[in-house]
Formats: C-alpha cells, sequence, structure tokens
C-alpha cells in the first residue's frame, strides 16, 4: 500500500459527496477497489480507511474487552460509526448525514494522509487544530519525541 500524505482542501456537493484527488483516487483503485470505510475520530475528524487496513484494526478492537469502560467507549467510537464507502465510477464517496454531523462538515473539507489512511476535517476544525500544534515548537513536546530530528 503506498502511503498517503499531504493535506488538500476540498468541497462537499449539496449531497454530501466528496471527490478524492486523482492522485489517491488511483492507488484506492488499485489497493481496495475503491471501498473505504470511514469512521469517527475522537479528535472531532473522520478516519477514512482503504477496506483492506480496516479489517485488521476492526478484527483488534472485536477482541478488546468488553468489561473494560476505555474498551466499550473505544468499540462503540470506531466500530460503532465505521460505515462502508465504495467510490463511485467518478471517484466520488458519499458521506452520511451522521457522520457529517459528527466531524461538522459542511462544504470546505480538508483531506489528510496519515500514511495507510486519511483524516477528514472540517476546514475551520482543521486550521484550528494546526494552530494548536505549533505549541510544541514550545518544547512541550511528547517523551517519545525527545531526541527525534526530521
Amino acid at each position: 500500500m503506498d502511503m498517503f500524505q499531504g493535506a488538500v482542501q476540498l468541497n462537499l456537493d449539496s449531497k454530501g459527496r466528496l471527490a478524492i484527488p486523482a492522485k489517491h483516487r488511483d492507488v484506492l483503485l488499485s489497493e481496495c477497489a475503491g471501498n473505504l470505510v470511514f469512521t469517527a475520530d475522537a479528535d472531532g475528524c473522520l478516519l477514512v480507511y482503504p477496506q483492506n487496513i480496516w479489517q485488521p484494526i476492526s478484527e483488534k478492537l472485536n477482541k478488546l474487552s468488553s468489561f473494560n469502560p476505555k474498551s466499550r467507549a473505544l468499540q462503540r467510537l470506531l466500530i460503532g460509526n465505521a460505515e462502508d464507502v465504495l467510490m463511485d465510477n467518478a471517484g466520488r464517496v458519499l458521506i452520511s448525514p451522521n457522520l457529517r454531523n459528527y466531524a461538522t462538515l459542511d462544504k470546505r473539507v480538508m483531506l489528510v494522509g496519515q500514511g495507510n489512511k486519511f483524516e477528514l476535517w472540517d476546514e475551520a476544525k482543521w486550521q484550528a487544530q494546526q494552530d494548536a500544534s505549533l505549541s510544541f515548537i514550545d518544547g512541550d513536546l511528547p517523551a517519545e519525541l525527545e531526541g527525534f530530528s526530521l
């Protein structure tokens, strides 16, 4: 699977459809025949997985203990909101009203590559999240990034 990277501003149409950019569309068609899974993310965006990448994640989530409240909450969020979506012949995907409402997606959105998946953000929420990320510059790095350089 090719790695998805970069952020691109896109528009949802009046029916809630999103046109996947051509550079990603071709990979998605060859790797998973355009079969995607959209689900909610705790940060208020949507996660977009190629179906073949989502399947083992879903299996691991389903094996978590149903007696652990945090595991159950994660299962409810990720599995409970997961929807299978198929790209149409024009490379568009229809995002359900439920998921659009969850992520407050209206018209202007950001599709952000995250390696083996995408995040789909409302453009204003993405910008606010980007602004908040700049706090790392002030030396507020997580311990696992100590000594990390680019």
